[in-house]
C-alpha cells in the first residue's frame, strides 16, 4: 500500500478526515464517498464496539482509510482494532513517555513491540489469506497516534515526542482546556500557549502533528502551522447542523409566506 496515510504525509500532503460517531453504515458510506482521506472511528466517545467498527470499514471506499480511536491506552483494545483492519490507532490521554512507549509497543509485532500475533486468521490480513504480506507491510504503514489532552502531557511533551514508534501527536484542545481549568475555552491564551508548546516540540522532533479547529482558530490556520492531519467534521455534527439549519430556513420561509399572504 504505497499510498498509505503515513506515506502521503511524508510526501507533504495534509490529510483530512471525518469522525464516525453514529456507526450507521449508510451514513458512513456517504462520508466515505464524500472525498475524505480517512475516517476516525470513535470507540472512545461513540457508542460502537469492534464489530460496529468493522461494519463501518466494510462500506468505506478504498481511498478512504480507516483509523480507530480506542477507549483507553490498553493493549487488548489496540490489538483488536488493528486485527479488525485499522490502518492507524489513536490512543487517548497519553501523558508520559512510559505511556507513549506502551501505546507504541501494543501497535507493533515483536521484536519491535508486543502486539499479539494472530495474523493467520484476522480480517486485516484477509482472514489469514495474505498474512505474510500484511505482517511485513503493516509494521511500516501503521499510523500510531498519541493524544495530547492534559496539562501533564504538555509538561512531558519533550519526552513523549522522543518515543521512536509514536508517529503523530494529536492535540485535543477541548480536553486540554478542561484539564487546565478552562472548561469550554479551547482558545484561552494559556491554552493556546500550551498548544504552541506541543506544536513546536512535535515538529522539532520530526513527528506528524494533528488536531481540530477551534472557534477562534480555523482549519486554514492549522494548515499554516504545519498540521499534517485535520479531523474537523463528524458524521453526527454534519447531520445535526444540516438538519437544524434546514429547519430554520423552512420555518423562516413559512413565516415569510404567511406574512405575504
Amino acid at each position: 500500500m504505497t499510498d498509505c496515510l503515513k506515506a502521503r504525509m511524508r510526501g507533504g500532503s495534509v490529510i483530512i478526515g471525518c469522525w464516525i460517531n453514529l456507526f450507521d453504515t449508510l451514513a458512513a458510506e456517504i462520508v466515505g464517498r464524500a472525498g475524505y482521506d480517512c475516517v476516525m472511528i470513535d470507540l472512545e466517545h461513540g457508542p460502537g464496539d469492534v464489530m460496529d467498527a468493522i461494519s463501518v470499514m466494510q462500506v468505506l471506499q478504498a481511498d478512504c482509510r480507516p483509523l480507530v480511536r480506542v477507549p483507553a491506552n490498553e493493549a487488548p483494545w489496540i490489538k483488536r482494532v488493528l486485527d479488525a483492519g485499522a490502518e492507524g490507532v489513536m490512543i487517548p490521554a497519553v501523558n508520559s513517555r512510559d505511556e507513549a512507549r506502551a501505546a507504541a509497543a501494543a501497535c507493533h509485532y515483536a521484536p519491535r513491540g508486543s502486539r499479539g500475533m494472530a495474523a493467520v486468521i484476522v480480517r486485516a490480513a484477509d482472514f489469514g489469506a495474505s498474512w505474510q504480506d500484511y505482517v511485513r507491510r503493516i509494521e511500516e504503514e501503521i499510523l500510531v497516534i498519541c493524544q495530547v489532552e492534559s496539562g501533564d502531557a504538555v509538561a512531558n511533551i519533550a519526552e513523549i515526542v522522543e518515543v521512536e514508534d509514536v508517529d503523530l501527536l494529536f492535540i485535543g484542545p477541548f480536553d486540554l482546556s478542561a484539564s487546565m481549568g478552562y472548561l469550554g475555552e479551547p482558545d484561552h491564551p494559556d491554552v493556546r500557549a500550551a498548544i504552541a508548546r506541543v506544536e513546536t516540540a512535535t515538529k522539532r522532533a520530526g513527528k506528524f502533528l494533528g488536531g481540530i479547529a477551534t472557534p477562534e482558530r480555523p482549519a486554514d490556520e492549522l494548515v499554516a502551522a504545519g498540521y499534517d492531519l485535520i479531523l474537523q467534521d463528524s458524521d453526527l455534527a454534519l447531520l445535526r447542523d444540516s438538519a437544524r439549519a434546514n429547519v430554520a430556513r423552512l420555518r423562516e420561509t413559512v413565516r415569510n409566506s404567511r406574512g405575504a399572504g
